[in-house]
């Protein structure tokens, strides 16, 4: 879009309330403030995606490389050169600017591995924090979870897939009552409730989800060679919002990842890579306290790291205050105002603005037409700018989704192509406590230990069988010394037992 400027992405066109482009202004955000996080609301068919894709492509023009979760496939168009459709050059016009189709750089993937080149995560990366809200655990449930990982870890056993997590549940359980004095209370119940778990887990396709080859994020930070366009990474979510802990889990994980590997840039000239997360309310919904406390401090220090955050919902009400107060740039569309909760978001997003004297916020947000939005972006200092009603500037690459075959192709000629699509199983903490098992058990076929004389004439009692590697027999197959000495003393014993319980029976008869 010719309306992109060095070191900020053009936004649209502000009507200052009256819809006359002559008092408008060029809206823009401005790259060196973008990785102060943002937020785009409002509801259904106002024009979210059309925004977020303006957005990902003006980041992509910039160098900057995007990741975005695609919904509904439509921001998957951003690959191929945009059609100039009559409301695309209709608004172009509109808000001064010329139309330019123009294409971008993007790398498809899919957890499930259909749409797109196979994500996948280690379990010790996902760790036991997303892993048990992953699987809605309680607190108990929980607490053994982290005590297997910690064991895993101990033991020097890789949990790298679900069924090295499965055998590493197996084992806790099989070894509760010597675990319970080191790492507390281990039931097999409990261990049985997370197998359950994880049974569902799998049975939604998680399975495909943990094992390796793992992401890397140096594949999803790539800049194109040729034009010099970050690569927009787009994450098809169509299947995978039909289990949304997972999606939500797989999103968290991700920044928690770029949290612990990038190291500190302070505040770059532009973020180094930028993030959309589509149905935002999906990070927050039930999630445990502890939770939403490390998706804040992720929110809040990763800012330093070079990574912007954007998140897209239908509502700001989706988004925790403590997480929505480090959302600088924003851009709000339409709301509608049937229910009370409905006025309450209504309230609580016009609240958020810097006031304008021009614009009743709070009325506007319920007028917007379809593109429209409230815009207010960092500037200066950091500070936000006064909210203006805004004209938002239409993509340059096809709007909408793109048919199977062109995604093929895409993905034949991805710069990734190949170093994903095959599973690794590599000797895990399955592979080792089998192995272990079948060091510690007889070979199959092997004859069993034939029994001894005492044995077979039971002398010596249970303590001779205890300690019968022990013994050996006379020179002339007669007792040995060792088992003279515990029939000795077993007959000791039993002598003493029986005294002390005549003692008692008698002494109790005597005082009757």
């Amino acid at each position: 879009m010719s309306g992109d400027v060095d070191g900020r992405i053009f936004v649209g066109r502000s009507t200052s309330g009256d819809g006359g482009r002559s008092e408008g202004k060029p809206e823009y955000l401005t790259l060196k403030l973008a990785n102060r996080h943002g937020l785009a609301t409002g509801a259904t068919g106002t024009g979210k995606t059309v925004t977020l894709q303006t957005l990902a492509e003006g980041f992509s023009r910039a160098g900057v490389p995007v990741f975005a979760a695609d919904i509904k496939g439509d921001l998957s168009g951003v690959a191929m050169p945009g059609e100039g459709q009559d409301w695309i050059v209709k608004r172009c016009e509109e808000i001064g600017v010329d139309y330019v189709p123009d294409e971008f750089p993007v790398i498809f993937w899919d957890l499930f591995g259909e749409q797109g080149h196979p994500v996948r995560a280690t379990v010790s990366e996902m760790g036991p924090l997303l892993l048990a809200r992953l699987m809605n655990l309680n607190d108990v449930q929980e607490g053994v979870l982290n005590v297997v990982f910690r064991i895993a870890d101990e033991q020097g056993l890789l949990l790298l897939d679900l069924k090295d997590l499965r055998a590493m549940l197996a084992f806790v359980a099989e070894n509760a009552a010597k675990l319970t004095t080191t790492y507390g209370n281990v039931s097999p119940a409990t261990v049985g409730a997370i197998q359950r778990s994880l049974l569902v887990l799998e049975n939604q396709g998680a399975d495909k989800f943990f094992g390796e080859p793992a992401l890397k994020i140096s594949d999803i930070m790539r800049v194109d060679r040729r034009s010099g366009y970050g690569t927009i990474s787009l994450l098809a979510a169509d299947r995978l919002m039909g289990s949304p802990q997972l999606y939500a889990s797989f999103l968290l994980w991700l920044l928690s990842e770029l949290f612990e590997e990038l190291p500190e840039v302070g505040d770059p000239d532009k973020p180094r890579v930028v993030f959309f997360f589509d149905e935002a309310h999906l990070l927050f919904d039930e999630a445990p306290k502890a939770l939403l406390q490390k998706v804040e401090q992720v929110v809040r220090l990763i800012r330093s790291k070079g990574v912007g955050v954007y998140f897209v919902t239908q509502n700001p009400l989706d988004v925790p205050e403590s997480v929505l107060a480090q959302l600088g740039n924003r851009v709000q569309h339409a709301l509608r105002a049937f229910t009370p909760r409905d006025q309450k978001a209504v309230k609580a997003a016009a609240d958020t603005f810097r006031p304008n004297p021009k614009l009743d916020t709070a009325q506007v947000i319920t007028e917007l037409g379809k593109g429209e939005a409230l815009v207010s972006t960092l500037e200066g200092n950091g500070t936000p700018s006064i909210v203006e009603r805004t004209l938002i500037a239409p993509p340059a690459a096809r709007v909408g989704p793109i048919t199977p075959e062109l995604r093929k192709v895409a993905i034949a000629q991805s710069p990734v192509r190949g170093l994903y699509d095959e599973t690794l199983d590599r000797e895990s903490a399955y592979e080792m406590l089998a192995k272990r098992a079948e060091q510690s058990s007889p070979a199959e076929g092997a004859p069993a230990p034939a029994p001894t004389q005492a044995d077979a004439a039971g002398g010596g009692g249970w303590l001779s069988d205890t300690l019968g590697g022990l013994f050996r027999r006379g020179p002339r197959g007669g007792m040995s010394v060792g088992e003279r000495m515990v029939n000795q003393v077993t007959r000791q014993v039993t002598n003493e037992v029986t005294r002390a319980i005549l003692r008692n029976v008698l002494g109790g008869a005597r005082r009757r």
